[in-house]
């Protein structure tokens, strides 16, 4: 029978299943951790807990927060299980199971509340895995949008905000006036600069509220750019039977996730940090072009097998990967479109990169779903494969395959697979882009229209065109076929 997971069961967990090796009671908090999901669980928890582990730095435990639903029905979750969690890795050879104990409460979802917790003085660093829609970005400046309704009402009503930046302002504001130092706020999100994306955020949110403040946080605040990688699938109630069938451990929140990791980050934390360095934390000077690497060739090459699989109606990554057109299709995209606009790094080669890379989509034991790497289109198309379209085509150099990525994601928008099945679009913005995605059958422009999605890009004449050509034959022909035209097959 299976045990359920609380501080007190641990010892009944069976051996093979990893436990904290440290007092748990002992632990205090130092980081407070903004969008407690599976992401955050497997990746920077995980880092924590082995720290932790070594002896050292036991006052940087995590306090969990939030302020949407999906954070309330996981701190109800999380808060019945003393905040642990089994975090199982997904090694093709077998499974590895470990319960993670970094966390050591989760704040009530209230904005106040989350205020209050934010102004203590031990929490020194403030972290976000608000995911890369969260932070109101304008598609045509690339600056922070002070248009968005819940921005202009923090703007109105700063002492209650509904944002997280309206709370994190807050917060710095009242620790300014009660004389404590400011936290460092650390972006783990998958955004190109995501420190400097986060400050333009929280200075942008603050000046149009008080210049003066603005200034301050601009001159006081850290926001160090940060690279984190590490596939997470979505935990439904087959991981949670998994979880308990294989490992004896009855967990309402488990965690699956592929056995690599990687963080990448600058070393600007004022008031301190923990020694991450110890557990495989990479501390950098600029971590830009790692973060470009893994944005361009990881990201994108997530959207590259996503959209022409979910045309196919393949479940798994896995999936996509073993159909022969899509794997080439990858490959030969990755080598001749994307990693050429990727800069050089010492040390790194990036044909091994995006050799690993593969290896890891292909993983069965991973099941990360299609669904999963179609989210968010309308957020993760802008940052992942349309800054490459603009460089190429800057340049004069061939779109071709970047223009295919693009239409295969159009037609994945217009709502049906090939079979005529439905395709939920899992997108924030699904009903503005089935409607372009519907009248793009017929006139591909309309759905380069969308100027929230690609700005200037809708005035290139090599882009438009390539992406009318990949669109028209995806709809005359079929994904197979112009996949095999494409990689000459």
């Amino acid at each position: 029978m299976a045990v359920k997971l609380t501080q007190d069961t641990l010892g009944e967990l069976p051996q093979n299943v990893a436990v904290p090796a440290y007092d748990r009671s002992a632990l205090t908090p130092g980081i407070l951790h903004i969008g407690v999901g599976n992401f955050h669980r497997a990746h920077q928890a995980v880092y924590l807990d082995r720290l932790f582990n070594l002896g050292r730095d036991r006052d940087w435990a995590v306090i969990g927060a939030g302020v949407l639903p999906g954070d309330a029905a996981m701190r109800h979750r999380l808060k019945a299980q003393d905040c642990l969690s089994t975090v199982i890795e997904l090694a093709p050879a077998g499974l590895d199971a470990r319960v993670c104990g970094a966390m050591i409460d989760f704040v009530d979802t209230d904005a106040r509340a989350l205020v209050a917790a934010l102004c203590r003085p031990d929490i020194r660093i403030v972290s976000l895995t608000i995911t890369e829609g969260g932070y109101f970005i304008d598609a045509m400046t690339g600056g922070f949008n002070l248009q968005s309704e819940d921005i202009r009402h923090d703007i109105a009503f700063p002492d209650d905000p509904r944002t997280v930046f309206g709370m994190l302002v807050a917060s710095l504001r009242q620790r300014r006036d009660a004389g404590l130092p400011p936290f460092t706020v650390m972006s783990c999100d998958n955004l190109p600069e995501n420190g400097d994306v986060t400050r333009n955020a929280v200075v942008g949110l603050a000046t149009a509220v008080d210049p003066q403040f603005g200034a301050w946080i601009m001159h006081n605040v850290a926001f160090p750019n940060g690279m984190v990688d590490c596939i997470t699938p979505a935990t439904s109630d087959q991981e949670r039977a998994m979880v308990r069938d294989t490992f004896g451990v009855a967990d309402a929140a488990p965690v699956t996730c592929e056995p690599f990791r990687q963080w990448v980050l600058e070393d600007d934390f004022p008031t301190g940090r923990p020694a991450l360095e110890r557990v495989g934390v990479e501390f950098v000077d600029d971590v830009a072009p790692y973060e470009l690497m893994k944005l361009r060739i990881l990201n994108g090459g997530h959207g590259a097998i996503a959209y022409p699989a979910a045309l196919l109606g393949l479940v798994y990554a896995h999936d996509a990967m073993a159909h022969p057109l899509i794997s080439a299709y990858l490959e030969k995209l990755e080598l001749e479109e994307i990693i050429p606009t990727v800069p050089p790094i010492e040390g790194v080669n990036f044909r091994k990169y995006l050799a690993a890379v593969v290896e890891r989509f292909s993983n069965p034991a991973v099941r990360d779903t299609v669904t999963r790497l179609c989210l968010d289109g309308s957020n993760r198309q802008p940052k992942f494969i349309l800054p490459p379209v603009r460089e190429r085509v800057k340049k004069g150099l061939s779109v071709d395959g970047l223009a295919l990525e693009v239409a295969l994601w159009a037609r994945y928008c217009a709502g049906t697979d090939e079979a005529g099945g439905e395709i939920p679009i899992n997108d924030e913005n699904a009903e503005l882009l089935n409607r372009h995605a519907l009248a793009a059958r017929d006139n591909p422009a309309a759905f380069l229209e969308m100027e929230s999605v690609f700005g200037d890009l809708r005035a290139s004449g090599e882009f438009r065109d390539a992406f009318a050509s990949a669109l028209e034959r995806i709809w005359a022909a079929g994904t197979e076929t112009v996949l095999g035209e494409y990689v000459g097959r």
